[in-house]
């Protein structure tokens, strides 16, 4: 159907042409207090289309198959590309750079089948487990989902490609009480194979622990102190630095990093890494979404930038070669996006940092946090655990952070316990001298 489409495209007048199908089906079940509260099943088989002739393009897209409705795309994209604005940096992937197959099997489709009633089962077990630890009081509910999803791709300059992936998650939420104060606390994980999923009372429990270690959080006073965040919600500290090296980015200038290819970005010996061939790793692909190669690099070595992140469009206006970044949907161009990435590990434990930084905050949820993505001016809303002597004293709330990125990241440390997660993952991290706002 994609050749066919392609070859349409070409005949109708294209002088280059690539399609897409997206594929998906998902089953997600919600319940509270052990009741059924939502079940939600989508089954889509999308088509995408986007021709190019000269230096315009278009794209459009379809839900509808039939012959009928593939021959009016074909018509209506070569209508809006005659009618579009050129865009000098508007083409296909160069061919060179192509992933032509085999491509790698990086195990990411479970054809296990979870039923309605089986999803439903571990989430009430999340919950009960959840709610069985001493201090709950309430249930924000208990969810779980399956989902599997195709991605195939076919260009008029040879190349095809499609893998197949699946998600299994499990989560639930609950509220402590104590004295009148009320905390949340919740926890959730979503892996691509059934077997590699903690059990729905593991994930419960943590939910439970945690909002149960929340309740009683202060206020404290507006000060200057070290500041760790916890490895599960640090990446949102470092995100940031993915969104600044994009090529996008880059190209419109308007990144805090902009001026810094080859230079120090991190500490020495700390690499940032972004490996797309992690075995069942949830941002893992083996070509990227123009059908381009992709590898394993270190976006950051030894603490210096290496590369920005780079589509055909991107690298095209700053005279460069894609980095095999990019991501797009069915609709408009394309975009860029990393694939697996981590910060290396240091060393010791969450606790060994705590002891070296002596007292200071320890973040542990994160907020509605602003960045000026020019100058790198950042802050962010938290809550988690003053800290004394290395360990922890009481909880805090309503609590911000704040501090120029170039500067955080400069005096970054890290701890050894880096887990892998999701997609990005880092080790808990320190700053020794951050802005804390409080009362």
């Amino acid at each position: 159907m994609l050749h066919d489409l392609v070859s349409s495209a070409l005949k109708a007048g294209a002088d280059a042409a690539e399609a897409a199908t997206a594929r998906r089906a998902s089953l997600a079940v919600g319940v509270r207090n052990t009741a059924l509260e939502e079940v939600e099943r989508e089954e889509s088989t999308d088509l995408g289309l986007r021709v190019f002739i000269g230096k315009r393009q278009a794209t459009v897209s379809s839900s509808d198959l039939s012959d009928a409705t593939r021959g009016r795309l074909v018509e209506r994209a070569i209508a809006m590309a005659r009618l579009a604005p050129e865009d000098p940096y508007a083409s296909l992937a160069p061919e060179e750079l192509l992933a032509h197959g085999p491509h790698a099997d990086l195990d990411l489709y479970d054809s296990t089948d979870r039923s309605a009633e089986q999803l439903e089962a571990a989430a009430v077990a999340a919950e009960a487990a959840a709610m069985a630890v001493p201090g709950v009081s309430r249930s924000e509910g208990g969810d779980s989902s399956w989902m599997s999803s195709e991605w195939q791709l076919v260009t008029s300059h040879g190349f095809v490609g499609n893998y197949r992936g699946s998600v299994f998650s499990v989560g639930a939420g609950v509220i402590a009480e104590k004295d009148g104060a009320m905390e949340r606390g919740g926890e959730s994980r979503s892996l691509r194979h059934f077997s590699d999923l903690p059990s729905p009372e593991e994930i419960g429990q943590k939910a439970g622990e945690r909002a149960v270690a929340r309740v009683g959080a202060r206020k404290i006073a507006s000060t200057t102190a070290p500041v760790i965040f916890e490895n599960r919600i640090a990446t949102q500290v470092l995100s940031p630095l993915l969104g600044a090296i994009s090529g996008p980015s880059i190209a419109r200038g308007s990144s805090f990093l902009k001026d810094k290819l080859n230079e120090l970005v991190l500490p020495q010996r700390m690499d940032l890494v972004d490996d797309p061939f992690r075995v069942r790793g949830q941002g893992s692909t083996p070509f990227d979404d123009e059908g381009v190669r992709v590898e394993k690099r270190n976006l950051v070595e030894d603490g210096r930038l290496t590369t920005w992140l780079l589509n055909t469009s991107s690298a095209a206006q700053l005279g460069m070669t894609s980095t095999g970044h990019a991501s797009r949907g069915l609709v408009g161009p394309s975009g860029v996006s990393a694939h697996n990435v981590h910060l290396t590990a240091g060393e010791g434990t969450l606790d060994d940092l705590m002891a070296s930084a002596g007292t200071g905050l320890l973040i542990t949820s994160m907020f509605g946090p602003s960045l000026n993505g020019n100058t790198g001016d950042w802050s962010a809303g938290v809550s988690g655990f003053w800290f004394e002597n290395g360990e922890r004293a009481y909880p805090v709330s309503e609590v911000t952070v704040a501090g120029n990125l170039i500067e955080l990241y400069a005096r970054l440390q890290r701890a050894g316990d880096l887990e892998f997660r999701n997609a990005f993952n880092v080790p808990s991290l320190l700053f020794d001298k951050v802005a804390i706002a409080g009362k």
